[in-house]
């Protein structure tokens, strides 16, 4: 069977990562920390990663400096079996740089933006629309030369028949976009917020809220619950709701992105409701027993066990 071609735009950057139990800064003093890792960052790579661990056919459309993280990022996307043509070195612009503050439940990100913002449709060949089966981008938010362009490539995708999917990340200037966003949901396949990101975009308390405020035209709106697994609204309105596994948490770094991946993947194969959900959160929940979302991914074997050899917490 041919493999299906996905192409993510996105963001690159490398993830410098404190891992411990007590990695809160505290001005004028020194702290130590357990374990220091450099690896492949940002929510598009991580996500492109999985999805070529799961045997997917991947195309990276982006930017990085030509420097030595710049180097390293793409050599790390070749090395993941990750096709790197659309990939440019941007002279005089320095790769994006994310300090990860991770303890065993969460983390704190600092970043520098650097090639992070600087992707234009200028960068993106049109030949994409006619190769891919799915186009995906992550970062909504850092990605700030894409922000008004986004609905031409979704309409561009759709005009070819190529499933969509995106995620928003957070907005660090927390400002959201609602309208924007709003907009862009009527035409994406896969649009795919976490809970707190969701919470913030529509002025939410709670998420179970978010079916009343939903454009009229939208596809699957998925919606990542953390450690309570995640829930789905699809085209007819219909909720799907699926719990997380039980599993003790090494590094959160990067399991949003990972459910992505696994997310597109299913969906790309026919996985549907409960099954779509569960293997998706078997994806996530993977990602968190390993320093870095990219460092090593799953197999889609490896997922299947993963899922027979753990219990889903009852919430």
């Amino acid at each position: 069977m041919t493999k299906k071609k996905v192409f993510i735009i996105g963001e690159i950057n490398v993830d410098l990562i404190m891992t411990g139990e007590n990695v809160d800064p505290q001005w004028n003093q020194e702290k130590l920390v357990d374990s220091f890792d450099l690896v492949l960052g940002s929510s598009s790579c991580i996500t492109a990663a999985g999805l070529a661990g799961l045997g997917m056919d991947v195309y990276f459309v982006g930017l990085v400096g030509d420097d030595v993280f710049g180097h390293f990022c793409v050599e790390e996307l070749k090395k993941k079996g990750i096709n790197t043509s659309y990939v440019k070195l941007v002279p005089h612009i320095q790769t994006g740089v994310t300090l990860s503050l991770s303890t065993s439940k969460d983390r704190a990100l600092l970043t520098y933006m650097g090639t992070i913002s600087e992707l234009g449709p200028e960068d993106i060949p049109g030949e994409i629309y006619d190769l891919a089966d799915h186009i995906h981008f992550g970062s909504y938010f850092l990605q700030t030369n894409m922000k008004k362009h986004w609905k031409d490539v979704l309409l561009q995708a759709r005009s070819k028949n190529v499933t969509t999917s995106f995620d928003t990340g957070w907005d660090p200037n927390e400002e959201w976009d609602r309208d924007k966003i709003l907009s862009l949901m009527e035409d994406v396949t896969l649009f795919i917020p976490s809970e707190v990101e969701i919470n913030n975009i529509f002025d939410l308390n709670d998420v179970s809220h978010v079916e009343g405020i939903l454009p009229e035209k939208h596809e699957n709106v998925v919606v990542k619950l953390g450690a309570k697994g995640s829930m789905m609204i699809d085209e007819l309105g219909k909720t799907t709701k699926a719990s997380g596994y039980s599993i003790t948490p090494v590094d959160t770094t990067g399991a949003g992105d990972s459910f992505n991946a696994g997310l597109i993947y299913g969906y790309l194969h026919g996985k549907k409701n409960t099954d779509l959900l569960e293997f998706a959160n078997a994806c996530g929940a993977m990602a968190t027993l390993r320093i870095g979302g990219a460092s090593t991914v799953p197999s889609v074997a490896d997922v299947i066990a993963f899922q027979a050899d753990n219990s889903i917490v009852n919430l």
